[in-house]
């Protein structure tokens, strides 16, 4: 969450001093007919609240009385290449701003970017699912929460991920085969098949479909837009409670 500045305090004191005192000279003015005497009372007026209105903040941003902190969490997209996990994601991310929490967006493109050699066999893949879980239970430690997109196509990978990670929501990201081909823009569907890319999920390697997702999204029958308003809601409604 977000810490209140000095000067944001200072700034409100003022805002909301120009408009209490605004009715304290009318008034004051209205009882006693004399600008001057209004003028001056809220002259003083404005001084002496704004510098209790500051200290009253302050005092209060020490009480911890009422204050509950949001538990991190990660919200774990898994599916298919193409399925649509990554433009889901990015729709929730962008859906949970508005709350302020401190979160992360992970996806992996941008992870295999970083560290171009990780490979796709399956003990290659869940060894890079370790180091994400990792990563992610690193910044949980730091109250961070996680938007993950990965294809993670095995089982154990995924398990991994839910031990390791506090409040882990998978979101599987469910799409015929055929869907997905059709939405290959990349040109990576037609090159497992033509044998270029090995270790494929969905083509010349297997997609363990998720048994225990929290939240299943099928884009065949489902927009991305109606998908991410689906997942904003479940995590207000179990997470967020704000």
């Amino acid at each position: 969450m977000y810490k209140e500045t000095n000067t944001r305090s200072i700034a409100k004191g003022f805002s909301w001093r120009f408009f209490a005192t605004s009715v304290t000279v009318l008034i004051v003015y209205l009882f006693f007919g004399r600008l001057d005497l209004a003028i001056a009372a809220g002259i003083i007026e404005t001084i002496s609240k704004v510098i209790l209105y500051y200290a009253h903040e302050k005092i209060w941003q020490r009480v911890r009385w009422g204050k509950k902190q949001i538990e991190p969490f990660n919200l774990w997209f898994t599916g298919l290449p193409m399925s649509g996990k990554t433009t889901i994601a990015d729709l929730v991310f962008e859906k949970l701003k508005k709350y302020q929490i401190p979160m992360e967006r992970i996806d992996s493109k941008d992870i295999r970017d970083i560290v171009p050699n990780i490979g796709f066999t399956r003990e290659d893949r869940n060894r890079h699912m370790h180091r994400i879980g990792y990563l992610i239970k690193t910044l949980q430690n730091n109250s961070i929460s996680t938007v993950a997109s990965f294809v993670s196509p095995y089982r154990e990978s995924r398990k991994a991920i839910r031990e390791m990670v506090k409040n882990n929501v998978v979101v599987y990201v469910k799409a015929d085969i055929e869907t997905c081909k059709e939405r290959d823009y990349k040109g990576v569907y037609a090159k497992a098949l033509a044998g270029e890319l090995q270790n494929f999920s969905g083509v010349n390697d297997v997609y363990e479909e998720p048994t225990h997702a929290e939240i299943i999204i099928d884009t065949d029958t489902m927009s991305a837009q109606e998908a991410a308003e689906v997942i904003a809601r479940y995590l207000k409604k179990h997470y967020i409670k704000i």
